[in-house]
């Protein structure tokens, strides 16, 4: 009887290749202590093979491997199953709280568990992050193993989300990337057909590149898929291990503890998303007349205590930092932390005793903060409110209350001083005139079935701006509370823009006659004022646009540089430990400055590698979030193919210019060569497309009546076309000539295109 354990063979191994066919012991023995990895050839030439020992080595390890002892490397190297190659891929997996970098192998088939490899950097330049490839080389060390990186791998060439197509009696692989353009041939579709939504691995070198379809992913145009395409696309973990789910079951059972202050007698609310998943904090106020603070408020913003509940180097830890933040979709949510926590234990509920990080906030009449502490609480919330109906409550008390969605007697005793505080702290707010960027938040709206209802602009309301604010209050407090105690903080870093940005803000700004002078201090102000100036103008979209491109993009760091758009000198994230790892950190570190009992830092965390890791992992968060959003549009345009919309210019290139559909979004490509049989000059400066006969503008930010011509759900593409028959001016006349010929291309540019003011 064959044997299926590698380590039945190593009683008796020699320590050194004989000549003549080797035993299976020795085969072991031999790819167990080869410095290079070990593949036939390898073999052979270490035992000194004939050519008919070659063939009889052959049979051996094919037999070897059908017994379960060993396994092939891509490149036909072995290795001892239940072990790793000499040289293999490894995907990086988490990076901890003192710097280390674990991997897990990209390919792992045997029944046991995947090992965890530490990641030996040579350098901190170029830190690897959460989800890169690499190619490493292992050794065992004590009881596991080490990996010396060789080479940092592609992302975009390991695997590819697409759409199967049959062309004939062959499939080809379409990918769901907008940006790619090409399609590739299938070599292997395994049980997938034509039409399905699969992940597919790449293979063979250029021009021979084909797909092998690894894993059917079902129907593309489900309601469900296009949330399930962006997270296979950017590599998001959405299955929580069997540890971890584990853990979370115990310590959601485990007593909230001594030691915590009793607030459950407050009418504390949380104030959210009528369809909010998870409930981090919850907000109370009241006047202030114990403290001499004449005319000002004592408030509460209270925040569920995640750090209670996840401590660090645990399972549940390891799982949330590496996913770094809860991804939110339109049909579904991917939790930083297991349901258990996320949505029951750590979630603030009305009527239950819950675990909450208090923040204590003094506030003066002028809505400054005037003292601060945070205490660990046990708070029972007296109600959780959409925003909605907050604003519903106080605009109109009396009305009528259809359902009983506010109680009557909460807005005298909670939301009308939650009101008045809030209104000094706005003032406040105001008085430091943070940057002020009202650009509407498209909503995707579904019915039951995940089928889409609606896309369309969420309504901003004072509600969202009191939480906006106390939470602003809170974040400033807590960043405070740590230097008090020069305790290690993870800031929010805003830089202010660069000049080189500055300075493509004032070429841009003159295109519509508006002045910029770069010789100023730049405060968030500056930006104010210039919209103000533009006032109610058509153009105040696009202003505000590019005001946005301007600045600079947030992250996490222990170096305070301030926060330029908030206009705050100290600001940390303290507010959302559900569903962001930053603030559970935060959470950690205020736990252990002021000895609030279990749950604090460990004391040899790495806050600077950890503000990279988590950085990385927003940005990928963002860019899920953006894509499903895309392809939901696409997905609700795709019934209005062919009709005229009505569009706006959002970016203009020499290849043709970009517009999005007003008050739904998307964004989609107008191809020059569509515009017209004269040529048209590209002014880099003024950003515009000039037809050099007739002097048409197509100019960012400029409206225009477009012929939706294509809205691809799964890449969340839009193409455009003009009305046919003729072409269309920026203003919105119509010229009456035919629509021309497509111009060919020379020297990969449209022949109808020609440079100005930029470096081609």
């Amino acid at each position: 009887m064959a044997l299926t354990r590698p380590n039945d063979y190593l009683h008796a191994v020699p320590k050194k290749p004989t000549a003549g066919l080797p035993t299976r012991e020795q085969i072991l023995d031999f790819i167990a202590t080869s410095d290079v990895p070990a593949g036939k050839r390898e073999i052979a030439r270490a035992f000194g093979l004939s050519a008919q020992e070659k063939i009889a080595l052959k049979a051996r390890l094919k037999d070897m491997a059908d017994e379960g002892l060993i396994d092939s490397a891509p490149g036909r190297a072995f290795h001892r199953m239940g072990g790793l190659p000499k040289v293999t891929v490894l995907r990086i997996v988490d990076v901890d709280d003192g710097g280390n970098v674990w991997a897990e192998p990209e390919r792992w088939e045997a029944d046991t568990p995947s090992p965890r490899i530490r990641v030996r950097e040579r350098s901190r330049r170029g830190a690897l992050a959460v989800g890169e490839r690499i190619l490493a080389r292992t050794e065992e060390a004590g009881q596991g193993w080490i990996a010396h990186p060789m080479k940092v791998l592609q992302r975009s060439a390991e695997q590819i989300i697409g759409v199967l197509r049959a062309d004939g009696d062959r499939l080809f692989l379409q990918s769901v990337d907008k940006k790619e353009r090409r399609d590739w041939a299938v070599s292997d579709a395994g049980e997938a057909r034509a039409g399905d939504l699969v992940l597919a691995e790449m293979a063979g070198r250029p021009p021979r590149i084909t797909a092998r379809v690894v894993q059917r992913l079902g129907d593309p145009f489900a309601p469900r898929s296009f949330s399930l395409i962006a997270i296979h696309k950017l590599g998001i973990p959405d299955v929580f291990s069997e540890d971890a789910l584990a853990e979370a079951e115990r310590v959601a059972r485990q007593p909230l503890g001594d030691g915590r202050e009793d607030l459950t007698h407050l009418p504390i609310v949380a104030i959210d998303p009528a369809d909010a998943r998870d409930h981090d904090d919850a907000v109370w106020a009241a006047p202030d007349d114990d403290s001499g603070n004449d005319g000002g408020w004592k408030a509460i913003v209270a925040i569920a205590d995640v750090s209670f509940y996840v401590r660090p180097d645990t399972a549940i830890d390891r799982e949330a930092r590496r996913r770094g933040n809860s991804v939110y979709f339109p049909d579904r949510v991917v939790p930083m932390l297991p349901e258990v926590l996320s949505a029951d234990v750590c979630s603030l509920k009305a009527g239950e005793d819950r675990a909450a990080l208090a923040c204590h906030l003094q506030v003066t009449k002028a809505g400054a903060l005037a003292s601060w502490r945070f205490t660990r609480a046990t708070v029972r919330l007296a109600a959780n409110i959409a925003y909605e109906d907050a604003q519903a409550a106080i605009d109109a008390p009396t009305a009528a209350n259809p359902g009983r969605r506010w109680d009557a007697a909460l807005i005298e005793t909670a939301l009308a001083p939650l009101w008045d505080c809030w209104r000094a702290l706005a003032a406040a707010r105001d008085k430091r005139e943070p940057l002020a960027l009202d650009l509407p938040e498209r909503r995707v709206q579904l019915d039951e079935k995940g089928r889409i209802m609606s896309v369309a602009p969420r309504e901003r309301l004072d509600a969202h701006r009191l939480i906006e604010d106390y939470m602003i209050a809170a974040n400033v407090a807590a960043a405070k509370a740590l230097e008090a105690k020069k305790a290690p903080v993870m800031y929010r870093v805003h830089e202010p823009p660069a000049r080189e940005k500055l300075m493509a803000l004032k070429d841009y700004l003159a295109t519509f006659g508006v002045p910029f002078a770069l010789g100023q201090v730049i405060r968030p102000a500056t930006f104010n004022h210039i919209l103000e100036r533009v006032g109610d103008a058509e153009f105040r979209p696009e202003i505000m646009e590019q005001v946005l491109r301007t600045q600079t993009q947030a992250y996490y760091a222990p170096a305070n540089h301030g926060h330029f758009g908030l206009s705050l000198g100290s600001y940390a994230h303290f507010t959302s430990p559900i569903r962001r790892y930053a603030d559970l950190m935060v959470h950690r570190a205020l736990v252990s400055a002021y000895a609030l009992g279990p749950g604090g830092l460990k004391g040899d965390e790495d806050f600077e590698r950890a503000g990279e890791t988590i950085s990385a992992l927003e940005r990928r968060a963002m860019e899920a979030e953006r894509d499903t959003i895309d392809r939901y549009v696409a997905a609700f345009l795709s019934e209005r193919v062919g009709e005229l919309v009505e569009a706006r210019i959002t970016g203009v290139a020499s290849f043709g210019f970009f517009a999005t559909v007003e008050g739904v979004g998307g964004d989609g490509l107008m191809p020059v060569r569509d515009l017209g049989s004269e040529y048209f000059r590209y002014d880099e400066g003024a950003r515009q497309l000039i037809g050099e006969h007739s002097g048409d503008r197509y100019a960012q930010g400029q409206r225009i009546a477009l012929r939706l011509a294509e809205a691809n759900p799964v890449s969340g593409a839009l193409r455009f076309e003009l009305p046919e028959g003729r072409y269309a001016s920026p203003t919105g006349r119509q010229n009456g000539s035919s629509r021309p010929p497509r111009v060919l291309k020379r020297r990969g540019r449209p022949a109808n295109i020609r440079h100005q003011g930029g470096k081609r």
